[in-house]
């Protein structure tokens, strides 16, 4: 991938060239084992809503907008495939439906949905090697965070930051994919700029079916983008920091230098988090720390007198539902998500697939809890997700617990062999078979020795009928 000469005057320039050095050099055995981790998230978060009714709308939806059969597969689809951009659609919806897919703290988006999915899509009529497609989704991750960064708290209160720094993220990935050279990737990223958009006001409005369009929306986008690149249309230089660019049009207020500092540094991919709620992520730590208190007190919901529940008020912007309408608003309930812990000891995806929305023990539960925005917690967001629950239980004793950080966050993450689990746990349906063969391909981006074979999954993988 040889970067064509262009200037460096502006951060976009620069995060340009970051790309294509970042692409030069080896892929070192720390950055592979994390790559096969955010493959086995972006298949689990797929394969597990691949069922779901919203699932089959969207196969639906990308035939009827994006028509034809093709040689991408399609999470839950037929054999014959779909288009490379039906693909991504599709795909991308899917892959958010259940809300697993992974996520970062700082850029408050969902980066492998834009990132992994382009790219996976577009592998069997590019006819991409295990390298090139590693270089193109550590491309994706790499824009679509430092965008997502860059744009920060006002501008993720306003918009689904996977729709907006995700868009141009999924350019990145799209055009390393094709092969662009440095100029033609510039202009995907500015006419990808041009599309980003993803507002929530669907949250205000009970529209949260359609979040799964914000991903697709922008995986669309972002690969025509780089379509229209390879085609020579040109895009906006100063896509970002120009007067009229995402970060002044879209409310961002975040640090700039996001864009083009700390080149230096590993790359973002390192940086996710991996989900360990089938939950909006923005409800992860009070979830973590009611966990915590449950298993070193061994307490359930029949012990709790009340609970207080303190959090950054920005969690509630997202996921402020009091109690879930519909089955789609349970992952943003976090009344709801407490209460079927203490509940059940567990909280599993049918708990969000199939709540329990009239059971009377659950609402009589969650009438005795109280969420509390804490100013001071908010002062720490984005880097940190500071929450507080203070339970007290019928014996008169009163348990308290705080976490700042998420289990499967980059200082808690996950194993290997606990990821696996985590994909049975939220693949109930998934087979030996498929989990085996699943986990074989994933693995094979680990071994420098498998880097020129073809890197397109088998349509088993996507669990085509």
């Amino acid at each position: 991938m040889a970067a064509t000469s262009i200037s460096t005057a502006l951060p976009e320039s620069t995060l340009v060239a970051h790309l294509f050095h970042q692409a030069a050099q080896p892929l070192t055995a720390v950055t592979r084992a994390r790559l096969a981790q955010a493959l086995l998230d972006w298949f689990t978060a797929g394969g597990s809503a691949q069922d779901m009714p919203a699932a089959a709308g969207l196969r639906g939806l990308g035939q009827a907008l994006m028509p034809g059969a093709g040689r991408a597969a399609l999470f839950g689809g037929k054999p014959e495939g779909a288009t490379p951009l039906a693909a991504g659609f599709v795909n991308a919806g899917i892959a958010h439906l259940r809300e697993i897919d992974d996520a970062h703290r700082a850029a408050m988006l969902h980066p492998g949905v834009v990132a992994i999915t382009p790219v996976l899509a577009l592998a069997s009529s590019l006819e991409l090697t295990h390298e090139r497609a590693a270089r193109a989704i550590v491309a994706g991750y790499e824009v679509a965070l430092r965008l997502g960064e860059a744009l920060g708290a006002r501008h993720a209160g306003l918009f689904h930051a996977t729709a907006t720094a995700g868009a141009v993220g999924a350019a990145a990935a799209a055009g390393m994919a094709m092969g662009l050279d440095a100029q033609r990737l510039h202009h995907a990223l500015g006419i990808a700029a041009t599309q980003a958009a993803g507002l929530w006001q669907l949250v205000d409005d009970d529209a949260h079916e359609s979040k799964s369009l914000h991903p697709a929306f922008a995986v669309r986008n972002g690969m025509t983008a780089a379509y229209a690149a390879r085609a020579g249309l040109p895009g906006a230089r100063a896509f970002f920091t120009g007067r009229r660019g995402m970060y002044a049009a879209l409310a961002g207020e975040g640090p700039l230098a996001a864009v083009d500092g700390g080149l230096d540094a590993p790359e973002r991919l390192h940086t996710t988090t991996i989900k360990a709620w089938p939950a909006c992520a923005m409800l992860f730590t009070p979830l973590d720390a009611t966990h915590a208190l449950m298993e070193e007190h061994r307490i359930r919901a029949a012990d709790v007198q009340a609970m207080e529940i303190e959090i950054f008020p920005h969690a509630l912007k997202i996921a402020g539902v009091q109690w879930p309408a519909r089955p789609t608003e349970a992952s943003f309930c976090l009344r709801y998500l407490l209460a079927v812990l203490l509940e059940k000891g567990a909280l599993g995806i049918t708990d969000t697939e199939a709540p329990d929305l009239d059971n009377p023990g659950l609402r009589a539960l969650a009438a005795r809890m109280q969420v509390l925005p804490n100013d001071e917690f908010q002062r720490a967001f984005p880097q940190r997700r500071p929450s507080r629950v203070t339970i007290r239980l019928h014996d008169g004793r009163q348990l308290t617990a705080y976490r700042d950080l998420r289990r499967g966050d980059p200082e808690d993450p996950y194993t290997w062999v606990g990821l696996q689990q985590r994909m049975r746990t939220f693949v109930p349906a998934m087979d030996d078979a498929q989990a085996a063969t699943l986990v074989t391909w994933c693995e094979g981006f680990t071994d420098a020795a498998q880097d020129a074979l073809p890197c397109a999954p088998a349509d088993a993988l996507f669990g085509a009928a």
